[in-house]
């Protein structure tokens, strides 16, 4: 077995609680914009989620460019009310900037700094992330090589790409790299496909639900040795 060489991780929801995040992010922007132009029509949860679907629909990059779908949203929102396209325009970035702001003001796990401080020591250090977080912003991109998202592949893993690039950028073969994360489709079962090792992060006690034996699997950054047991 080939010596393991570059460890790679997910983001959202393997480094930090992501859904918290996003709802004050949403919230908080949402009130930013009505306290410029007055009461805008959000609808439902269900009508929204409708609306990110039929936007996707009509322009399959939404579904990979989340910083895209997200400005398309505010748009959608805003044009009833602001008729001056330039105006729409501005205002519309605004408010992505700001929800940006927001969707960065994450929590870590406990023990992840830890852990990500000793593992760049031994190891190239990579990122996979469907997201939209940005490592510079959060202050970590010191321990990592890259950092690979949806926008830059043009797909979303479970597919190749995000595993095709860190091949790429790292020259490395499959087997030397183990990619960790949350998701057991998007994470374990992409990286597996791609011919590398996978190391599930468990937090909340899930169920193994594929039908292949369940990988190396670990609850608590501070037990974050048991990603080592592969890298031999």
């Amino acid at each position: 077995m080939s010596k393991v060489q570059l460890i790679t991780f997910d983001l959202d929801d393997t480094f930090w609680d992501i859904g918290p995040v996003i709802i004050n992010a949403e919230m908080t922007t949402r009130k930013w914009l009505e306290e410029k132009v007055g009461e805008i029509e959000w609808g439902t949860l269900q009508s929204f989620l409708e609306l990110r679907n039929q936007l996707a629909k009509n322009d399959q990059s939404l579904n990979w460019d989340l910083g895209k779908l997200r400005r398309e949203i505010f748009r959608v929102k805003l044009s009833p009310i602001i008729s001056n396209s330039k105006e729409l325009e501005d205002l519309v970035n605004q408010a992505f900037d700001f929800f940006l702001n927001k969707r960065h003001e994450v929590v870590f796990y406990d023990g992840v700094i830890d852990a990500l401080e000793a593992l760049s020591t031994k190891y190239e250090l990579g990122v996979l992330t469907n997201g939209n977080a940005d490592i510079k912003r959060l202050g970590i991109d010191k321990y990592f090589n890259f950092s690979i998202s949806s926008a830059d592949v043009k797909s979303n893993k479970p597919e190749e790409g995000h595993f095709k690039k860190a091949l790429s950028n790292s020259k490395l073969l499959p087997q030397e790299v183990i990619h960790v994360g949350d998701h057991q489709i998007n994470d374990v079962t992409g990286a597996l496909n791609a011919g590398m090792h996978a190391v599930w992060f468990n937090k909340d006690a899930a169920e193994w639900a594929q039908n292949y034996n369940q990988p190396t699997t670990f609850s608590d950054w501070y037990n974050y040795q048991k990603i080592e047991e592969l890298s031999t």
